[in-house]
């Protein structure tokens, strides 16, 4: 059964076209379920849009679920459609996101990191001068708020979990202990981590996570899902035989979608 759980659309004003687009373009591509993960509004300010161009604003809401789910409906026996949402990261605004999710049906939701220590996870200066030691300390940071997500029970899947590699592919040289510490908390708290192939769009050229992250997630028994992170229809399910086969090639016997909060269970 082929599945995407990672798609996004015009609302947060940096992906093209509407839902509907990506509904049509998983058909043609064979999907059996659709997942729409909008990135969610900026709750952590007064402003209605405090992030334009990177998040939808928070009057567009429940506008965006109303949608999907009238879209559900209309496409109930063509292809599942699931509502999702991908939401930061942000451990002083951990309860406001909780009651704000709490409102609505959703299958499930992605928590994602995009910030760390202030700064833009693809913002490939934060590596200029800085020593062997410093750069350890930047991805140790990053990894802390990956865990933190985790624990929190908000999340059914983790967001590409390596994706600070997007335009310094030489973060995944950079040694620390704390990627496999973080690996075994997520297997603990029974998360899943997408395969998310959009890092093929960045300097990097690759899917996060890498293979020897997923071979740690196997040994963790993290469970794994698929993402294409869609920014376009035309990246709906984005090598997803490719990852498939490769994850067979590690090891994994299966991969998972949720629907009502449930996992289900896909054999490889």
């Amino acid at each position: 059964m082929k599945f995407d759980l990672h798609t996004h659309h015009d609302r947060c004003g940096h992906a093209k076209d509407k839902i509907r687009d990506y509904i049509e373009a998983a058909i043609a591509g064979g999907l059996q379920v659709i997942g729409i993960s909008d990135h969610s509004p900026y709750f952590g300010s007064p402003d209605d849009q405090a992030q334009p161009l990177i998040a939808m604003a928070k009057s567009e809401f429940p506008r965006y679920i109303e949608e999907v789910l009238h879209l559900k409906k209309e496409y109930e026996g063509k292809i599942d459609v699931l509502l999702g949402v991908e939401s930061d990261y942000f451990p002083e605004h951990v309860e406001v996101y909780r009651q704000e999710y709490a409102k609505y049906p959703f299958d499930y939701i992605i928590g994602s990191v995009h910030l760390s220590g202030g700064v833009s996870i693809f913002n490939r200066n934060r590596w200029k001068h800085l020593n062997e030691e410093q750069k350890i300390q930047h991805k140790e940071e990053y990894y802390n708020l990956i865990a933190e997500s985790a624990r929190s029970g908000m999340f059914h899947i983790l967001g590409h979990i390596d994706a600070m590699k997007g335009f310094y592919p030489a973060f995944s040289d950079i040694s620390t202990p704390k990627v496999n510490e973080t690996l075994k908390i997520i297997g603990e708290a029974s998360v899943a981590i997408e395969i998310n192939t959009s890092g093929k769009t960045k300097d990097v050229g690759g899917w996060y996570p890498s293979n020897e992250i997923l071979e740690q997630a196997l040994h963790y028994g993290v469970e794994v899902t698929f993402g294409s992170d869609a920014h376009l229809p035309s990246r709906v399910a984005d090598d997803w035989e490719e990852v498939s086969k490769t994850l067979k090639e590690i090891g994994f016997k299966h991969w998972v979608y949720f629907k009502n909060k449930q996992k289900q269970i896909v054999q490889l």
